[in-house]
């Protein structure tokens, strides 16, 4: 394969910052980036990978769990995401989630969620950055640890929800300070990697930018890691 596709998942509107820097990275390591949007008919749409961008929470409902605040929810996009990620699982295709992406990713796989942050933050601040000022634990001998080639680094962070009870045969491979879940992998999948913060705001570092060279790698059904 010459030139993947790449789906890129995002809100009817909105978001376009996100959205232009992941298909900018797709191109980089050689994919054809297109955006996917609620309403978007997915079976006719042919891709090879799929990035689950960031955005609003996911609705509670999805993993079976009553409302604790009330946020913005997007129906609309959930269902599109729902049916991306879907298919992405059955056809075994790369899939990387963002934020949000890595949320719905897990709830997919039957995992929940916290619904809010701020009560589990000892360590760490609850403020929103897009600059890489908190800290990274991961997991040795991880698919994440072998990307980022590091056990320790610095990354951003835009959620005020995260990942509780992991879903069905995904492993939790790295966390911050306060133990909150950061990165999510199945092992048995070619490529599915679900992450909390937000490389595409992180592109000038070069361990983040492996993370999208790794996706479009295994779309291309080379080694994922270079």
């Amino acid at each position: 394969m010459s030139k993947p596709t790449i789906a890129i998942t995002g809100p009817m509107r909105g978001a376009f910052g996100p959205r232009f820097l992941v298909a900018t990275v797709v191109r980089l390591y050689g994919g054809e980036p297109i955006q996917v949007r609620p309403g978007d008919q997915i079976e006719s749409l042919t891709y090879h990978g799929v990035v689950v961008t960031g955005g609003h929470d996911i609705d509670p409902v999805l993993y079976a769990a009553e409302p604790e605040v009330h946020p913005k929810y997007d129906a609309e996009r959930d269902a599109l995401e729902i049916a991306v990620i879907d298919d992405a699982l059955k056809r075994h295709l790369p899939l990387l989630g963002i934020c949000r992406g890595a949320q719905l990713l897990n709830a997919r796989r039957g995992g929940n969620l916290f619904q809010e942050l701020k009560s589990h933050r000892k360590m760490t601040s609850n403020r929103w950055t897009i600059l890489p000022l908190k800290t990274l634990m991961v997991v040795p001998d991880t698919f994440v640890s072998r990307l980022l080639r590091t056990h320790r680094c610095r990354i951003n962070s835009l959620h005020n929800q995260a990942i509780d009870q992991v879903g069905v045969d995904l492993q939790v491979t790295a966390r911050d300070l306060d133990g909150i879940v950061q990165a999510i992998e199945d092992p048995g999948h070619p490529f599915l990697l679900g992450v909390q913060w937000h490389p595409e705001f992180l592109l000038f570092i070069s361990r983040q930018r492996r993370i999208f060279k790794a996706l479009l790698a295994a779309c291309k059904g080379q080694q994922p890691v270079s």
